[in-house]
């Protein structure tokens, strides 16, 4: 799993390169992990509409989604000071990721990385379970 978190974050560094960010100058750069061994980048990409830009990690998980995968074991993602997704963001990786999945949050250079689990970071989640 540490080859996969490294192949994860360094996915993410190259993603953030492709960013659209002339508003807020802030890059990201994000990529998932399938339980099939997929792997799938994104870039936040911004919108002079503010509201209807898109995060780094929605962009890799859609992407992956829409590939036919439905389990995410892993989440990189990469910014200039290793930032954590929004709540929205958590709430998408949390549709497709177990508890136990995990979040890497790296910055642009350096090693200097935090980890969590999806139950750490999104505890009491709401989910398909409480639909049932």
């Amino acid at each position: 799993m540490k080859r996969d978190l490294e192949n994860l974050v360094q996915a993410a560094r190259a993603a953030r390169k492709l960013a659209y960010a002339p508003y807020s100058n802030y890059a990201v750069g994000a990529a998932v992990l399938t339980k099939s061994g997929a792997l799938y980048s994104g870039c936040n990409i911004e919108n002079a509409a503010y509201p209807t830009g898109v995060c780094a990690e929605r962009v890799a998980i859609f992407k992956a989604v829409s590939e036919g995968e439905r389990e995410l074991v892993a989440l990189a993602v990469v910014t200039s000071n290793a930032g954590s997704p929004c709540g929205a963001c958590r709430q998408a990786f949390s549709e497709f990721a177990g508890d136990d999945a995990v979040i890497v949050l790296a910055p642009v250079a350096g090693q200097k990385r935090k980890k969590f689990t999806m139950k750490q970071i999104l505890p009491d989640r709401f989910g398909p379970a409480q639909l049932k």
